[in-house]
């Protein structure tokens, strides 16, 4: 899912320094550029010729059919556009007196990293602004010919009192499957082992269930590609979500632990056989009660640009929802939205960055002055500098314009909205939720 994530941000990248110290506004580096007619060319190939081709392919394959429809709710007009550099760092703080109100209805998973402790945080904060809350805490291993149930020293139950005190948000940690698959798949006992290290862990720690991850690393594994392992996969997600189905809940019997399952998005209209679709959806659909969408990870430092460009998101909705039954399941859907974003390097010859946080974003701000640029075929906002070695970067971070036409975008299609990761994201972003 979303590095040290199942395929998120890595724990390296949510601690990236930058190295950059001059000031590089667009318009003190013309005035310079005036003197030295060098610089005209430097500025126009690393800032206009190279951020273009970057941008070429996804503007033409996914560019919007129609303009997108805005939410109607406006915070003392921050929500747009022309936003400046200066009005982030004065405003980025604020939040509203209501802290618990809700503006987004439809269901709101959020995830928390253990290496990221601003989210936990930000969940006590917003505890009522969330349905699920899921800390990134477990990993399911192979160990020798058995299994093993890692991360329990990552639970922190003081937080999770705290949590309870202050809202009904269920408590889902995160479980990655990274046991060896083949012999997971093919062998009941393991089977059965994996599915009592889960429930057992759920009725001791007293959580509501588990968010799994386990698809893209099958698909990694390359056992996807198996029509019989394929098959034998989704029967164990099967199996899993029933077992959870048949135990009450330790905080309230009358509802069942819950399983939500984590899944990719198909990057072709043509699914490939490690792709889960519509038809995924609705073989697992009674058994599993809600699907955490990765809609997010589009770009890369391979292929630098937006993070989750508006027309692909929606592109990739249609596939997963294609069909009449699988578009009945929409209210199964978390919707993948971003708190993090990405620092790319775009010099000639040269390719790295990754993701940052909020507060490696704000320093960006702070330090380089930059002129924010709404990138509309995308829908969202980046900005361009040069770091102290004289290497050019593009910064891909979510505005508050760019989360709200995506949350009405969740809103139209009438399915809720997962975040990768509150402890990421700026404190006003929690308006909008």
């Amino acid at each position: 899912m979303a590095r040290k994530r199942g395929r998120r941000v890595a724990p390296s990248s949510d601690h990236h320094e930058t190295g950059a110290k001059t000031s590089t506004r667009p318009d003190q580096f013309s005035e310079s550029a005036a003197s030295d007619r060098k610089l005209i060319t430097i500025f126009i190939v690393f800032f206009v010729v190279i951020p273009a081709v970057s941008v070429l392919v996804y503007r033409i394959k996914y560019a919007p059919n129609k303009d997108s429809s805005y939410p109607q709710f406006q915070e003392d007009g921050l929500v747009k556009t022309d936003v400046d550099y200066q009005e982030i760092l004065d405003e980025n703080s604020k939040v509203l007196k209501n802290e618990s109100h809700r503006h987004y209805t439809y269901p709101v998973l959020a995830y928390i990293t253990p290496w990221n402790s601003k989210g936990y945080e930000m969940a006590k904060r917003f505890t009522n602004k969330f349905t699920i809350l899921s800390p990134v805490w477990y990993d399911l291993k192979s160990q020798g010919t058995g299994l093993v149930l890692e991360g329990r020293h990552n639970a922190d139950m003081g937080w999770i009192s705290e949590l309870r005190r202050n809202g009904n948000a269920l408590v889902l940690p995160r479980v990655v499957l990274e046991a060896f698959p083949k012999e997971l798949l093919k062998k009941k006992k393991l089977r059965d082992k994996a599915i009592d290290l889960i429930i057992s862990e759920c009725k001791e720690m007293e959580y509501d269930g588990i968010v799994l991850e386990s698809w893209s690393r099958w698909a990694a594994y390359g056992i996807l590609h198996d029509p019989e392992m394929r098959n034998k996969a989704l029967q164990f997600i099967k199996q899993l979500g029933h077992a959870m189905h048949s135990v009450s809940s330790s905080r309230n019997g009358k509802q069942y632990l819950q399983l939500v399952y984590v899944i990719g998005p198909p990057y072709s209209e043509k699914l490939q056989p490690h792709d889960f679709g519509p038809e995924d959806l609705q073989s697992l659909s009674d058994d599993v009660d809600g699907f955490s969408f990765m809609t997010y990870d589009f770009s890369s430092p391979h292929n630098p640009g937006p993070n989750a460009p508006l027309k692909w998101i929606r592109f990739t909705l249609q596939i997963l929802l294609g069909n009449s039954g699988a578009r009945a399941l929409a209210n199964k859907i978390f919707l993948g939205i971003n708190f993090f974003g990405n620092d790319f390097v775009i010099s000639e010859g040269s390719e790295g960055g990754g993701a940052i946080t909020g507060r490696e974003y704000l320093s960006l701000l702070e330090k380089h002055k930059p002129e924010l640029q709404w990138e509309k075929n995308s829908g969202e906002h980046f900005f361009l500098y040069v770091d102290d070695e004289h290497i050019n970067h593009a910064v891909f971070y979510p505005s508050l314009m760019s989360i709200s036409i995506r949350l009405e975008e969740a809103r139209l299609q009438g399915v809720g909205i997962s975040i990768w990761e509150i402890g990421q994201g700026l404190d006003y972003f929690f308006n909008l939720l």
